[in-house]
């Protein structure tokens, strides 16, 4: 059985679920803030969003469980292997997949991604490099990259100015 807990996120709340001490879906929800279900896990994988968030992480290290079919599996490792502060279209991941003609099923695949950010599914854009899609919002996804992008320039570690600081929970990180 899964348990869940909701932490306040610059985006909204973020919704950590999990079972066991492996996480089953990380997203950005609009539920109120939910302290049950909080233990050494939820804070390790909120700890480490918000190091993102503040420019201090590329990468994530918490465990993860990617449940979905062997398409979206292979989606999903694709797209970990974007690099931090890059881009790919959809048709470049379809095509990174064994799948070059598969650009909508990609998109789909990213649409069911249950790791938020840790999976960048953000770092995927259109063939004309517009941002396309994106199940937590455009907003999102354009703050995401614009934080990976001003990371780059200022240099690995460095926080973004003018980046919204992430609230802290109660009884601190």
């Amino acid at each position: 059985m899964n348990s869940y807990t909701v932490y306040p996120f610059p985006f909204g709340q973020l919704k950590i679920e999990y079972q066991g001490d492996t996480v089953t879906l990380l997203t950005r929800t609009g539920e109120p803030v939910r302290e049950e279900g909080r233990n050494h896990l939820t804070h390790r994988v909120f700890l480490q969003v918000t190091q993102y968030l503040e420019g201090q992480r590329q990468t994530f290290d918490f465990p993860y469980l990617l449940r979905g079919t062997p398409f979206q599996q292979r989606v999903w490792q694709a797209l970990c292997a974007i690099p931090y502060g890059e881009t790919r279209t959809y048709g470049e991941v379809a095509a990174m997949v064994g799948s070059p003609k598969a650009c909508r099923a990609v998109g789909m695949a990213n649409h069911h991604n249950p790791i938020l950010i840790a999976v960048p599914c953000h770092r995927v854009i259109g063939a004309s490099g517009k941002l396309v899609g994106y199940g937590s919002g455009l907003d999102m996804k354009e703050a995401l990259l614009r934080l990976e992008k001003q990371v780059m320039a200022a240099g690995a570690g460095s926080p973004p100015s003018g980046w919204p600081s992430p609230a802290v929970p109660p009884g601190g990180r």
